[in-house]
């Protein structure tokens, strides 16, 4: 048996051919040339410019993006290759493998990406191919920073306004606005007389905080708008717009008369009722059976009522005696509304303050106040009998019916200096102009206070811990029945300001 020799068995070897341009031996191609002298006669990233320009805003540090959108985007990152690649027109002729920064300094303003792609070129031939691309990164204003600049940066403001005779009802706001942060795309906020004036760059903005207001405020708004410039060219108009927010000039503990026809449609209602409670509803009670009923905005305004008593007429009594009235003894009527279950109606006997020791006149009245009040302690209310009420519906009441006192809370005291300092939590403002409208009355404590005696208004505001002030301890300075906000209940105080808006005043 013979074996053949393999070394002696001739190797197959790859075939080579000449380049046409140099005649180096090269493997065959479509191009029959070699690397060097293809990339010699054809260039495939010659459609794609080397150089190209950013624009960079200072003021809000934004890129634009073409054609009028500005996009923050920080070094290096993918936001801004993603833009540096789309300023490029030739990009979509071939294919990219690779993109990534070069690194540069950064107050050169120059940004250069090196890029890899690759291309078909003659007859079917795959070439790829290395090249940076330089930026240049000018500075332009945006239009925000152009308006705000002009000082005329604002597009819409929304006036929000309430004919009532104190500010609670706008205290009451603020803490709602921040809790939801409503204002977080607001230029501005400018304290008026009768309320305040939030300032936009955009309609839709404006429009979104009319749409919050209905939802936590009983209100009505309108709008108008002003044209500013026109181009006749492009046929693009440039408008201001104006949204005037009328909150109802209702206020709680108030007291209202209201109209017969509303009485009927609230399950025939007493005509005398008090708002214990405004939401984006009022909330009404007869104090003397403890019916209560709800009037929305829209009712509201069909049926408008005033306050015939408001919280500045107060009047402190003294309870004698009071004695709850029997499920068998309560007026109930067909068609009677709903009645409320965490009041107890009570027959009370009262004394003025003031004329305590020195008349034996007492008064006789029905309250809401059964659960919280007991003989010898003092109430606020209003002395309907002895008050010149000029209201129609009022006038209309028949006299025997019309209750000589109402009241409306209890009293824990003209000690107000102590209530203030036992207090170690506090609340945040909106802007340094809103603080001083708060603190320089009398009206933003008395709305402290309230917030201390109603548990369920605290559940709609943040209530922050006072880190400047420390527990009380003297607890014989306060009296223990004065009710306080427990330390479950209030939030540590951390401002992150991430926003355009001003600084959050404490």
């Amino acid at each position: 048996m013979e074996y053949i020799d393999e070394s002696a068995m001739p190797k197959e070897s790859a075939a080579h051919i000449l380049c046409c341009e140099c005649g180096v031996p090269i493997s065959p191609n479509p191009a029959n040339m070699c690397v060097a002298c293809l990339r010699t006669r054809v260039d495939i990233t010659d459609g794609i410019p080397k150089q190209a320009t950013l624009h960079f805003c200072k003021g809000c540090e934004r890129y634009l993006q073409p054609p009028a959108e500005w996009i923050h985007a920080a070094l290096e990152s993918r936001e801004l290759l993603s833009l540096c690649l789309k300023k490029l027109k030739g990009l979509n002729r071939v294919k990219l493998i690779d993109a990534g920064f070069i690194w540069t300094e950064p107050h050169s303003k120059r940004l250069k990406v090196k890029l890899t792609v690759h291309a078909e070129v003659m007859g079917g031939t795959v070439l790829q191919q290395v090249f940076v691309v330089e930026y240049v990164v000018n500075h332009q204003m945006c239009d925000d920073c152009h308006r705000s600049e002009a000082q005329d940066y604002w597009r819409a403001s929304v006036q929000v306004r309430q004919k009532a005779i104190n500010k609670k009802t706008f205290f009451y706001l603020e803490q709602l606005i921040l809790k939801h942060k409503a204002h977080d795309q607001t230029l501005g906020i400018k304290p008026i007389h009768d309320g305040l004036d939030f300032y936009y760059a955009n309609e839709s903005a404006a429009r979104k905080m009319i749409d919050f207001l209905g939802a936590v405020l009983p209100c009505r708004s309108h709008h108008s708008k002003k044209l500013i410039s026109h181009d006749i060219h492009s046929n693009v108009y440039n408008y201001k717009f104006t949204f005037s927010v009328e909150i109802v000039p209702i206020s709680k503990d108030s007291l209202v008369c209201l109209p017969k026809k509303l009485t009927h449609h609230l399950g025939n209602i007493s005509p005398i009722c008090l708002v214990y409670r405004t939401t984006n509803v009022i909330h009404l009670m007869d104090v003397s059976s403890g019916q209560i009923a709800e009037i929305n905005a829209t009712t509201y305004w069909r049926y408008p009522f005033n306050s015939i008593c408001n919280p500045k007429q107060l009047t402190e009594y003294v309870v004698i005696d009071i004695e709850p009235i029997k499920e068998k003894d309560k007026k109930i009527f067909p068609g009677q509304g709903a009645v409320s279950n965490k009041h107890v109606v009570s027959d009370v006997w009262l004394v003025k303050a003031s004329e305590l020791g020195i008349s034996e006149n007492t008064i006789h009245t029905r309250t809401h106040l059964g659960y919280i009040l007991k003989p010898g302690d003092s109430a606020l209310g209003y002395a309907v009998g002895d008050s010149n009420i000029n209201d129609t519906n009022f006038e209309k009441l028949d006299g025997d019916l019309i209750p000589d006192v109402i009241l409306v809370k209890k009293f824990y005291g003209h000690d107000k200096l102590a209530r203030r300092r036992a207090r170690v939590w506090k609340l945040k403002h909106l802007a340094e102009e809103v603080v001083s409208m708060s603190t320089e009355n009398n009206e933003y404590n008395e709305f402290l206070d309230e917030l201390e005696e109603d548990p369920e208004m605290r559940q709609n505001i943040n209530i922050f811990r006072d880190t400047s002030k420390q527990m009380p301890v003297d607890t014989d300075e306060i009296d223990p029945s004065i009710p306080q906000i427990t330390l479950e209940e209030m939030l540590d105080d951390l401002v992150i300001d991430d926003t355009d808006m001003a600084e959050v005043y404490q």
